[in-house]
């Protein structure tokens, strides 16, 4: 279990478009749909990362809490499926499933998605604004397999309200801590 953090991107940095398919309704989905006039919540998971295993009944919380506030959230698995076949798309529409994802999670099949937004852990945050400006980019919270702390998402939760608000989010964000993304060679 390689601990590996996140790439702080600058604030401010604008969000990549993107068009993936959908590994649930085997549908591409661009950043143009999924996008919110609030916030839009982009993560980058996968499904056999014990961090994201850790986080995975609090994305859906986190998610289910906010989507009636008009935040959107996508999450998008950019794992090489060649090596590691349980990240593999069908995988990801049952873990999708079997967990109540009420968001598309996304197969980024040439890992190019990742690259442009610079993705180097599962989990990895990014958080935009209503002008698709990064707000928000670090860790759901201080909680980590085997640390004791309670999962609440408190720092995801934290920043969506601040956007909510109409407030600038705070600029104090602690990096996430993950598995690497398993690149293709």
């Amino acid at each position: 279990m390689a601990r590996t953090p996140s790439n702080m991107v600058a604030l401010g940095t604008p969000a990549h478009n993107f068009t993936l398919v959908d590994t649930v309704s085997a549908k591409p989905v661009s950043l143009e749909v999924v996008k919110s006039d609030v916030a839009t919540v982009i993560m980058f998971i996968c499904n056999h990362c014990p961090f994201v295993k850790h986080v995975q009944q609090q994305l859906v919380y986190l998610a289910n809490d906010y989507i009636p506030r008009g935040i959107r959230f996508v999450a998008i698995s950019s794992n090489d499926a060649e090596k590691y076949p349980d990240d593999g798309p069908e995988h990801m529409a049952e873990v999708a499933k079997e967990n109540g994802y009420p968001f598309p999670y996304l197969y980024d099949e040439t890992q190019e998605v990742a690259k442009a937004y610079e993705a180097a852990c599962t989990p990895d945050f990014y958080i935009y604004d209503r002008d698709m400006k990064l707000a928000y980019r670090g860790q759901l919270d201080d909680s980590r397999p085997g640390n004791d702390i309670p999962v609440t998402g408190k720092d995801i939760r934290n920043a969506l309200d601040q956007l909510i608000a109409g407030q600038p989010v705070s600029a104090d964000q602690r990096p996430s801590l993950g598995c690497n993304i398993k690149w293709k060679e």
